[in-house]
């Protein structure tokens, strides 16, 4: 039997796992199924999980809208997490039930830092040097229909 891997390495079992996990719990937050003060008041995005090969362990990466109150969104979160378990065992048919650990996902931040850097004047004088000018040929992958 394959295995299909990505480009990263991580086969491809293991991202459909996680992306079903992320739906489930994304689903639970947004219709306030969790009974929590913290929760009830944030908006949480559930923005990548990531399972363990051996389908045990579940990263679950997560931002609080507006990006504030990291701690407290966090740990309601640990507060909730057998619930939340619970609910991912009941929603996805698995042999095992993953044990879900939350992060804060620090990606938007680096992203907005990265793109705020490039726009730097200095930055895009530098970029504007090395720009390779677009040909107006026609490349060929475009079906003609006449």
């Amino acid at each position: 039997m394959r295995h299909q891997t990505t480009d990263t390495g991580r086969s491809v079992r293991l991202l459909r796992v996680g992306e079903q996990i992320r739906h489930v719990l994304s689903e639970v937050l947004a219709r306030g199924n969790v009974q929590d003060d913290v929760l009830a008041s944030h908006l949480v995005t559930v923005t990548e999980v990531r399972v363990s090969p051996d389908l045990r362990h579940a990263t679950v990466f997560v931002v609080p809208m507006g990006g504030s109150d990291e701690a407290e969104v966090l740990g309601a979160l640990r507060r909730n997490g057998r619930y939340l378990k619970g609910e991912v065992g009941h929603r996805i048919r698995m042999k095992y039930t993953p044990n879900l650990v939350f992060r804060v996902d620090h990606s938007f931040a680096e992203a907005s830092k990265i793109d705020s850097l490039l726009r730097d004047p200095r930055v895009a004088q530098d970029l504007g040097r090395y720009q390779i000018p677009e040909d107006d040929e026609d490349d060929g992958d475009e079906d003609s229909r006449d």
